[in-house]
């Protein structure tokens, strides 16, 4: 009777990180987690302190955590630019750049992030979509690990995966969704936009002047993924019902009141919000700009 079990699928990939290229091959005999990845992805972002925890606690034991960066948006196939986002997550393990979604595609998976568990014998042990279930991920690595080596000594859980099971996870209830600026994905009414812009498929640019975007919202965390365009850098204003942000300022807005975008990355704008009817106003006068998608928080 044939195993029909999904396999560990060739790693046939423009580019490593962190390691030279891997096959299924060279990683039987270890645990492996694939961790499917877009480093603008807040939902990743998220995820992203256990998959560093898993690797630096069970990598000796067996664990390889394998990250395989599938780029939302065009810059995200510039390997400078990931690399880079790499070492901004610090990011140790390796990382394969799957700019045409091969792997993406030979695994059936449809969405960021998505974490892909595999025995010792290269078998599909078990997956999960989207972020949480941290406890469980680290649950059925333990198990992999004790049926790779019986009577293996396994360190405590992780600190991060105790915190997870310990606490109350929020809810994302009445949240405001992923808004999209771009033609492709932009919902009719999400935003408005002020200026000359120019409106491609994924992104709005600032053709000159000064062009402001306003956007109604119901959230307590509010990012941007944005790109500072060719000059490198692009102050922005962020005003959070038409005042200078205060005590809901994001991390990456200064005491003045400005988010200086200065690389292709998620930018955090808007943090502890009290719920309801919001209205966040971005102001910029730097030619090139582009503006992606808002994420939200509760």
């Amino acid at each position: 009777m044939s195993d029909d079990t999904p396999r560990i699928p060739p790693l046939e990939v423009e580019r490593w990180v962190n390691s030279p290229p891997l096959t299924p091959e060279a990683l039987r005999g270890r645990v492996v987690l694939l961790d499917i990845w877009e480093y603008t992805c807040v939902n990743w972002i998220r995820t992203s302190p256990y998959l560093r925890a898993w690797h630096r606690d069970y990598a000796d034991l067996g664990l390889s955590v394998v990250g395989l960066h599938a780029p939302e948006f065009a810059f995200g196939r510039d390997a400078a630019t990931i690399e880079r986002g790499v070492r901004e997550h610090g990011l140790t393990y390796p990382v394969a750049l799957d700019n045409d979604f091969r792997v993406w595609e030979a695994l059936g998976n449809f969405a960021w992030p998505a974490r892909y568990l595999f025995d010792a014998g290269g078998r599909l042990a078990a997956r999960w979509i989207g972020e949480g279930e941290y406890d469980r991920t680290e649950a059925r690595i333990r198990e992999l690990l004790v049926d790779r080596a019986p009577g293996v000594d396994l360190p405590p859980v992780t600190p991060e995966a105790a915190r997870f099971a310990a606490t109350e996870q929020p809810s994302y209830a009445d949240v405001t969704e992923e808004t999209y600026i771009g033609a492709d994905r932009r919902v009719p009414g999400s935003v408005r936009l002020s200026g000359e812009w120019r409106t491609s498929g994924d992104h709005v640019e600032l053709a000159g002047g000064t062009g402001e975007i306003t956007l109604p919202f119901n959230a307590g965390e509010v990012n941007l993924v944005a790109h500072p365009g060719p000059s490198g850098r692009a102050a922005v204003r962020v005003l959070l019902d038409g005042r200078p942000l205060d005590g809901e300022r994001g991390a990456d807005v200064d005491p003045d009141g400005v988010a200086r975008v200065d690389r292709a990355a998620m930018f955090r704008l808007v943090a502890g919000a009290s719920r309801g009817d919001r209205v966040l106003t971005l102001v910029t006068d730097q030619p090139g700009f582009r503006a992606y998608v808002f994420t939200f928080g509760p």
